[in-house]
């Protein structure tokens, strides 16, 4: 069965932007950036919520042409051609090869039951919750930046208390920490 990773990026003190929305903080080194690359290759669907839809279209479209940095050079490749399903009552027409799905729990399911690759929630923190909450999240990929933002959205803003076992950890660049858990 496919399994759905959520890949988030948090600060210290376990937000994944600041009080003003900035995600501005997290560092891209090469290693980091082979590992999103790993990730990426096992994926054939990036799920998201409006939100980060929002600004995922309005970056990587063009990032390999407005930006030199090698990660962003590899993954806008990626975006582009890779399959996006997009959670929202409100979005009604996607480009870059996205659609929108209203039903989080009975899409999900739906996704999983099918033959294909691990879907990859990027960011999210109230779909990550929507999905937590059905039990459908199999792989919590946390990466730690060496930044503290004082406040803004939480990684976990989940109502609900849950136990998780740690499957691995790594360092990347000298900076920042994967931490990866399975339900």
């Amino acid at each position: 069965m496919r399994k759905v990773v959520y890949w988030v990026h948090t600060s210290v003190d376990g937000f994944i932007a600041g009080p003003n929305g900035e995600f501005d903080w997290p560092a891209m080194g090469p290693e980091l950036s082979a590992y999103s690359d790993t990730l990426h290759e096992r994926a054939d669907t990036f799920l998201y919520g409006r939100v980060v839809w929002e600004l995922m279209a309005s970056y990587w479209p063009t990032a390999d042409q407005i930006s030199d940095h090698p990660h962003n050079l590899s993954f806008a490749k990626v975006w582009r051609r890779m399959p996006k399903v997009v959670f929202s009552t409100t979005l009604t027409e996607l480009s870059w090869n996205a659609r929108v799905a209203t039903d989080v729990e009975q899409e999900v399911r739906a996704l999983k039951a099918q033959p294909g690759k691990d879907m990859v929630l990027t960011g999210g923190a109230r779909l990550a919750g929507a999905l937590a909450e059905h039990d459908l999240i199999d792989e919590y990929q946390i990466v730690v930046h060496p930044v503290v933002l004082g406040g803004g959205k939480q990684v976990f803003p989940f109502a609900e208390r849950f136990d998780l076992w740690l499957a691995d950890t790594r360092t990347f660049d000298g900076r920042s920490v994967l931490l990866s858990y399975h339900r």
